[in-house]
């Protein structure tokens, strides 16, 4: 058969070039700490505000928004280690000036923390 031929006649598909879009960035942890944010240039001249350190959350409760300062990580259901290290993630449990929370966004990926008050 010729090459790059099956037995049955049908070709191979050769494999696709390595893209820069295909590149991944680095993950990015967000610990406890003064804030500390940067803009990244994305697809379609777009710009992503993500945040290395922060120290304030967006807290609802009962359909109001405040602003408070976070305390400390109090722990994290997808990884105990997390919370030892005061890194926050979606799913995590804060200590606040308001009480306790729970954060609803993904901080790495947004440049802020949202929060939603459970007591």
């Amino acid at each position: 058969m010729k090459s790059g031929r099956k037995a049955t006649g049908g070709r191979y598909k050769r494999p696709k070039k390595k893209k820069l879009t295909g590149r991944t960035s680095q993950t990015r942890i967000v610990k406890l700490g003064d804030n500390k944010t940067k803009t990244l240039k994305t697809r379609g001249g777009k710009k992503k505000l993500v945040s290395f350190l922060g120290n304030t959350a967006n807290i609802i409760s009962k359909g109001k928004g405040k602003k408070s300062a976070i305390k400390n990580v109090i722990e994290t259901p997808s990884n105990t280690f997390l919370a030892r290290q005061n890194i926050l993630v979606k799913g995590a449990i804060i200590e606040t000036e308001l009480g306790k929370a729970k954060i609803t966004n993904r901080p790495s990926q947004e440049g802020n923390v949202q929060a939603i008050l459970i007591n």
